[in-house]
């Protein structure tokens, strides 16, 4: 079975919650042989901040050391977002796997109408991933309430329930007491109930559940959530339990968040009881501020502050209306979309007055259509604008901004969604130079086999794999057959919103009048057409270009110096200041552009270096050299390892972890340097790890994606982000050799890109091992500058930088 139709299955079952509660998940988990007996589960409901808390309570125990499952729901933009095992999506084949296994039982039900609903069918999908991959725990997102709920499957070891608002009256219940009552059906039985609840909302939990831990402001909490402002774009919060004490920050904003903190807290100190992990206040204070969540007011530019928040009734309304409150500006402009069955009126009223409202639809059924929306907020603004769809209205609003106006796009996830992809979305250059690769590439962006066989022969020029809203896929085919462009949609049919793959093949000329066809169009199609002129170069100049980067006029070439005694290739060669300068000055003479001075080793099972000795081995040797006639950079994991070693003259940070210490960014952007961003599963490597990947170098550009927004929102741009695809950090020399193939797939990222593939294993497969690898390192150099690759970082720099200049002068022999 192809992706395409297993997960048209899965679309393809109902959205309605039955009246059987419990009972259909549990059945089709039987058909599978029970995955949920033994799973550890932590249950987060609540009618809002269940997601972003589950998120939190993931990265903690991820921090303690444990693997861990993540159930969540909706999703941005691929269903799979809502199944993760250590951050990390399921993958296509074990969807395929799980439909086939469940298709004629899915079939049987459906023809005695009994059949599991769309979201009981995820549910079991998750929990058998998660059983399947052995996880310590899973962290389940309940959907709607709690008593029927399909995750209410599962024996949870620990439970919350965030908040409770009216909501879903006709299944819950028409008060707050009933639907907390209904809500609380998720506590644990042998644990009492976290919550950050009160009031009426609090007794009703205390009927049901065995006990509670309340979270609140007040001293006579249980666990006491202090916000104490924000810093930059990170809350301030203190926690506080009987016996231990947080204070950290967060990178999600606003007072609820704090709370959210702490339930989160809780249910981590919990679970660590459960399992006999020890949960630290280290482990809380860094999994807590990593725990990113996005679209949840989420910043993602400054001038003007550009906003992204779901909220999506009244109470989450309130919440953007305090958090925006502690930012400073001039005009307001609220980008609404919001579906059909919300309290526009009340969410109208919550937010703040603004100057301008823009209201538009996402792109599905369900919508609020922008004129019924517009009638809501009349009252609430000076002036509103119906525009028809989310980036039309997004547009409109930014064009009409000054530097220290505002902009929020609210009202739904959905709408969230499309307005995100303005900075998410990437556009895949593909490399075709057969048919047979042609094919590849039609088939991994899930298009039927039949159109496959068909339309391969048309992919050998310039090719493109895009990503659009399923329900502006044949618009896009259209214009695109209007023009000359071969398109190949996906065979996927999700939802009108989700995205799906369009491989795009033509000339150049064709891709320029497609990008006019589509920019002239006055719906999401317009923003395409910009993205495909960028991704193609068919406009002059590039964005945050020169700075005066070695990069920026060839290919530059990185040398290593590990001032460390057990580094894979060089270990202990360099570890006095004397013997480092001297092989500093000889790979500066021999043509490097950038020296890279590394205090910790990452080789297979090398053990962390504490921080004062890190830095005592890097400082002295970054000082001695900071003079020379290359930049230098630190190869760092440790974000007070990157001070300190700016303050001795350094000025490149290359993180291989990709930016897992969260004042990595911070650094890099106060300071105004670049950084290294490495795509990694582990750091140093687990021997041990196996990773499962669909497809190695567009997971990794997906995983790069969020990384580099990150440090996009921390202030720096994207000149400035070096992408590094991580040879040899969790893959095999096999998906080593495809990424290094591929690496002109990396420049739909926007950003420089590294190689750092010196001596490494992966040579191995040619034959090459150990000491004998300078060969192949100094060809794989040729091939990463042939590709486009904008740094190479090397053991050997003189026979690197023959490599470079020799691919620079078949290029362009005038030019050396």
């Amino acid at each position: 079975m192809e992706y395409q139709a297993a997960v048209n299955v899965l679309f393809d079952l109902g959205r309605f919650p039955p009246g059987t509660g419990v009972a259909s998940t549990r059945a089709l988990l039987g058909h599978l042989g029970d995955p949920h007996e033994d799973l550890p589960v932590v249950q987060v409901a609540g009618s809002n901040g269940k997601g972003s808390t589950a998120r939190m309570v993931e990265r903690v125990l991820r921090e303690a050391g444990l693997d861990v499952g993540l159930y969540t729901s909706p999703h941005l933009d691929d269903v799979r977002e809502r199944i993760r095992v250590n951050g990390r999506p399921v993958t296509k084949a074990r969807v395929v796997e799980f439909v086939e296994d469940c298709r004629d039982y899915l079939d049987r039900r459906a023809a005695a109408n009994e059949s599991p609903t769309f979201f009981e069918a995820l549910t079991a999908l998750a929990i058998r991933e998660f059983d399947r991959q052995a996880v310590d725990v899973a962290v389940l997102e309940v959907g709607i309430g709690g008593r029927y709920d399909a995750t209410s499957v599962c024996d949870p070891v620990a439970s919350a329930v965030t908040s409770v608002t009216l909501e879903h009256a006709d299944l819950l219940g028409d008060t707050v007491t009933e639907i907390a009552h209904d809500k609380a059906h998720v506590a644990p039985a042998d644990a009492p109930l976290v919550t950050a609840t009160d009031g009426e909302a609090l007794e009703a939990i205390r009927v049901v559940a065995n006990g509670v831990v309340r979270v609140g402001a007040d001293g006579g909490a249980d666990v006491v959530a202090e916000h104490r402002g924000r810093d930059g774009l990170e809350a301030v919060v203190d926690l506080a339990g009987p016996d231990w004490h947080v204070g950290t920050r967060l990178p999600l904003l606003g007072d609820h968040q704090s709370l959210n903190a702490g339930v989160a807290a809780a249910l981590c100190r919990q679970v660590g009881a459960a399992t006999g992990t020890e949960v630290t206040e280290r482990h809380l204070e860094r999994g807590l501020r990593n725990a990113h969540w996005p679209g949840r007011f989420e910043v993602m530019g400054r001038d003007p502050l550009v906003v992204l928040d779901s909220a999506h009734n009244p109470g989450s309304a309130e919440r953007v209306t305090e958090t925006l409150g502690s930012f400073e500006y001039d005009a307001l402009r609220l980008v609404v979309g919001a579906m059909a069955d919300k309290d526009h009126a009340g969410m109208a009223a919550a937010f703040p007055h603004a100057d301008r409202v823009y209201t538009c639809r996402p792109g599905l059924d369900r919508a609020e259509t922008p004129e019924a929306l517009a009638v809501a907020f009349e009252d609430h603004a000076d002036a509103v604008t119906v525009v028809g769809d989310v980036n039309g209205a997004l547009d409109a609003a930014l064009a009409e901004s000054a530097p220290d106006d505002a902009v929020v796009v609210t009202g739904s996830l959905f709408t969230v969604a499309e307005a995100r992809r303005r900075w998410s979305r990437v556009q895949e250059r593909k490399r075709i130079p057969d048919v047979g690769t042609a094919s590849a590439v039609l088939a991994d962006a899930d298009v039927p086999a039949e159109a496959v066989e068909e339309l391969a022969t048309e992919g050998v020029h310039r090719t493109l794999r895009v990503r659009v809203a399923a329900g502006r896929a044949g618009t896009l085919r259209a214009e695109a057959l209007a023009v000359d462009v071969a398109p190949a949609v996906s065979g996927v049919e999700p939802p009108t919103e989700d995205l799906v793959d369009t491989v795009l093949s033509g000339t150049l000329g064709a891709f320029g009048r497609l990008a006019a066809r589509l920019e002239g169009r006055g719906d999401g199609l317009a923003r395409l057409g910009t993205d495909i002129r960028r991704a193609l170069g068919l406009e002059a100049g590039s964005a945050g270009s020169g700075r005066g980067y070695p990069w920026e006029e060839g290919t530059a070439v990185m040398g290593i110096l590990n001032v460390t005694p057990d580094s894979f290739h060089d270990g202990g060669e360099y570890d006095t200041v004397e013997a480092a300068t001297r092989r500093a000055e000889r790979m500066v003479d021999a043509g490097a552009d950038v020296l890279d001075v590394g205090g910790e080793s990452t080789r297979p099972g090398a053990e962390p270096v504490p921080v004062e000795e890190e830095i005592e081995r890097v400082v002295p040797v970054i000082e001695a050299i900071a003079d020379m006639d290359a930049l230098v950079s630190v190869d760092t994991r440790k974000a007070a390892v990157a001070r300190a070693a700016l303050d001795a003259g350094a000025d490149i940070l290359n993180d291989v972890s990709g930016l897992e210490d969260p004042e990595m960014r911070l650094v890099a952007a106060e300071r105004d340097v670049p950084v290294v961003v490495m795509h990694s599963i582990n750091a140093p490597v687990d021997p041990g790890t196996e990773v499962e990947y669909d497809d190695v170098v567009e997971d990794t550009i997906d995983r790069l994606v969020e990384r580099v927004l990150l440090a996009e929102k921390a202030g720096l741009d994207r000149s400035q982000i070096i992408v590094d695809p991580g040879l040899g950090f969790g893959k095999t020399a096999r998906e080593n050799f495809e990424l290094l193939d591929r690496l002109g797939e990396f420049e739909a990222l926007g950003c420089p890109v590294l190689v750092g593939h010196s001596h490494k294993s992966m040579f191995d497969l040619v034959g090459y091992e150990d000491d004998e690898r300078l060969p192949a390192t100094v060809a794989a150099t040729a091939l990463a500058a042939e590709r486009g690759a904008d740094i190479v970082r090397v053991h050997d720099v003189p026979e690197n930088v023959a490599a470079v200049r020799t691919v620079e002068a078949a290029r362009d022999p005038d030019g050396i």
